[in-house]
């Protein structure tokens, strides 16, 4: 099966030597004598600033999102070269964030106030009432500058992955977000999700409940048996309807609790959610959250990094928007080698929404030559994991 040549582009997984996210490697900086030329991102310079910040070389640094003891600092730091972009007050979230979210930042809350006080929901209450999609310029600026440190942590955390386990390790899974918990589908997909991250790859989803859920949670208990699983999703079908935020919500963090995972990328693996969506609640079985503001910049990521295939679970018109993206990438290479499409549920594919009548002639047209043999069309978890999991 042909696959298309990779881009004359760099590829958005690389992290880079230039840049300081932590107080630890600030100060080894500091220690050498200059942070010239470096970018300091989201560091919490007024938790006992660093007195050596006063004296050393910073011509041409970046300080992005930082926040300072001193309201003179800032200016200090500019008159002697920097560039300073400041934390801005009044939001609440963080101007550039230095790494992924985790679960328990997103429901840092719940367990005193329930849903409508979890920090997920803080959030996307402050960004309806900033605009939503359309916010004066202010809050876009600082909508972009925190989307950009989203960015730049989950390059950080995909280099560092890719360079263990290769590009093609990582699987994109999709469907529908108002899969019940407990459905047939539901249970499909959470055992494609535990099987592929015990095969070593890594689930990545669009971060919202449903079949997205369903992945991250199949991930998240891959270091327990079967049997573990099937009672996790028992458990989670009491509450099976995400529109009822706080039981659906207490029932995830009831599972947490009940069969405990240490909170690593492999171990319920990578979501990429967004607020525009923040009416749905949190995903809170991903070991590492890459959440945006922008729904444009969230989509084409998740397809950008799923270079070891895509799984397509029954879904409506965000599905079907993600199959025509990911058709698109393929079709003209934009993303470089991809994996094969594997479509759950032949006859929803086949009856309901017939994809191989129309995506078959489009990626046979392909200028990288008949990619027509990227789609399968399957019932069989167990075939799905072949096919995603041979070279």
């Amino acid at each position: 099966m042909p696959t298309p040549p990779p881009p004359d582009v760099a590829l958005p997984f690389d992290d880079t030597p230039d840049e300081i996210e932590s107080r630890e490697e600030l100060d080894h900086h500091l220690a050498a004598g200059t942070l010239a030329g470096l970018t300091v991102q989201g560091v919490h310079l007024d938790e006992d600033p660093p007195a050596a910040l006063a004296t050393v070389d910073v011509h041409g640094t970046l300080f992005v999102g930082c926040r300072f003891a001193d309201q003179d600092t800032p200016a200090d730091l500019v008159r002697r070269g920097a560039l300073v972009i400041p934390a801005f007050a009044g939001v609440p979230y963080p101007t550039h964030p230095s790494r992924l979210y985790t679960p328990d930042d997103l429901a840092a809350g719940f367990a005193e106030g329930g849903f409508t006080a979890m920090y997920d929901t803080v959030v996307y209450a402050h960004y309806r009432a900033a605009g939503g999609a359309q916010p004066a310029a202010r809050e876009a600026l600082i909508q972009r500058l925190h989307d950009d440190a989203i960015d730049n942590a989950l390059a950080d955390t995909m280099g560092e992955w890719i360079r263990s386990n290769g590009p093609a390790a990582a699987v994109g899974i999709m469907g529908g977000h108002a899969v019940q918990r407990g459905s047939t589908t539901y249970r499909l997909a959470a055992t494609l999700g535990w099987e592929l991250a015990r095969a070593g790859r890594l689930v990545v989803t669009g971060g919202g409940p449903g079949v997205m859920e369903a992945a991250n949670l199949g991930a998240y208990l891959s270091g327990y048996d079967r049997d573990h699983l099937t009672q996790a999703i028992d458990q989670l079908a009491v509450a099976p309807d995400f529109r009822d935020h706080d039981p659906y919500t207490g029932a995830a963090m009831e599972v947490r609790r009940r069969f405990p995972a240490e909170s690593t990328l492999q171990r319920g693996g990578l979501s990429i959610p967004t607020w525009l969506y923040g009416h749905e609640p949190a995903n809170l079985f991903a070991g590492r959250i890459a959440k945006y503001f922008s729904n444009a910049i969230r989509e084409d990521m998740i397809l950008r990094l799923a270079r070891g295939g895509i799984v397509f679970a029954p879904g409506w018109a965000g599905t079907v928007q993600e199959v025509f993206q990911a058709a698109t990438m393929s079709f003209y290479a934009t993303g470089g080698a991809g994996g094969r499409y594997v479509f759950l549920d032949t006859a929803y594919w086949t009856q309901r929404l017939p994809v191989r009548a129309l995506l078959g002639p489009l990626l046979a047209a392909s200028p990288a030559g008949d990619l027509s043999g990227l789609l399968h069309l399957t019932d069989d978890v167990a075939e799905a994991l072949a096919l995603l999991t041979i070279a």
